[in-house]
């Protein structure tokens, strides 16, 4: 008669190879993608797995491969709609490629705390990390860091000898930019995000170069922290300019350096009676799932964070497989979503 705790405790590899009628090697090696196992018995073997329920033991194997299959994400301020997207993307990639994934999160990106992260992670056995690090402060933290293992950057290897992909930020900012003008305005004004982020700095550049580009002066930066209100008080700034119709750059055209602060700009003019595109267009810069939704829909640039994570991925496995060719810095292309926020002074 079966004891109790031998009813509960889980399969192993041993009764998988009794249920499949085969030796504890042949399970071994369907186990780790072996060529030189005949098709039958693979399936056998796996039959048997589905029937037992039987899981690997990922610490077994890291003491025989000596590979963990882990890798590390730390993940400075996940809470905004763009890390933590990236983050998603990150661990999908990961899956897909059959690693775990291991994440610190941090609320800011300081010295200290980025070589902690590092020591929480070499503790785990990860064989590599991916740090989305968007702040200039968090980024260059990194790079006086020797980390033990390979690290890339996501959105933060900019100017620096560590491999990295991000987004071609700039170019979405000239996107947007070039279309807002293309729809007859004189000129945009440009909502920015906080000025030790990589992404908004890159962002205002983009702006700043089309205008410039096309002979206009650009108007001085309004500033928030990625955040609704800080877009709302934006907002209230712009409809108060619009109103009173004061200084040389009218105000009929917002890019807006998210959509968060976006929504908190279209409330503002809304409230202070001003229609939006009709008076002044507004555009974001994200594609959250909600902007198809606002009142009006809102253009704005999408990001791909599917993309993102797969490359951030594999760039890492490259340098972990050493089969990288040197620091290599990959950057996706982002896509203007044009929406009702935005139309031709003319009414098209």
């Amino acid at each position: 008669m079966t004891r109790p705790t031998e009813a509960l405790r889980p399969p192993t590899m041993a009764d998988v190879a009794r249920e499949a009628g085969v030796s504890h090697q042949t399970v071994s090696r369907v186990l780790s993608g072996h060529p030189n196992v005949r098709a039958t018995t693979r399936e056998q073997v796996t039959a048997a797995i589905e029937r037992l329920g039987y899981r690997r033991n990922s610490a077994a194997r890291a003491l025989v491969t000596r590979r963990s299959r882990t890798i590390g994400v730390i993940a400075v301020d996940p809470t905004l709609y763009g890390p933590a997207s990236t983050l998603a993307g990150l661990q999908e990639a990961a899956r897909d490629e059959g690693y775990l994934v291991s994440t610190v999160t941090l609320r800011s990106g300081g010295g200290h705390a980025l070589e902690d992260a590092l020591d929480h992670l070499a503790a785990w056995g990860v064989e590599g990390a991916v740090a989305i690090t968007p702040q200039r402060s968090s980024v260059q933290a990194l790079a006086r860091l020797a980390p033990p293992f390979p690290v890339v950057t996501v959105e933060g290897s900019h100017g620096l000898d560590i491999p990295g992909v991000s987004l071609d930020q700039e170019l979405g900012a000239r996107l947007v930019t070039e279309h807002l003008l293309a729809t007859g305005h004189e000129t945009v004004w440009h909502v920015a995000g906080p000025e030790d982020w990589l992404e908004s700095a890159a962002r205002t550049e983009g702006w700043r170069a089309v205008l410039e580009e096309h002979g206009i002066r650009p108007p001085r930066v309004l500033r928030g922290d990625w955040s609704p209100l800080s877009g709302y008080h934006a907002g209230q700034e712009l409809a108060g300019l619009a109103l009173a119709g004061r200084g040389a750059a009218p105000v009929t055209a917002a890019f807006v350096a998210n959509d968060q602060m976006a929504l908190g700009v279209l409330r503002a003019l809304r409230e202070a009676g001003i229609r939006t595109p009709r008076q002044v267009a507004v555009a974001g810069f994200d594609d959250i799932p909600e902007a198809g939704f606002f009142p009006p829909p809102l253009t704005t640039v999408r990001q791909d964070f599917t993309a993102i994570g797969r490359r951030s991925i594999q760039l890492l496995l490259e340098h972990i497989e050493g089969t990288a060719s040197g620091v290599e810095h990959v950057v996706v292309e982002p896509q203007l979503i044009v929406r009702a926020s935005t139309r031709s002074q003319d009414g098209a």
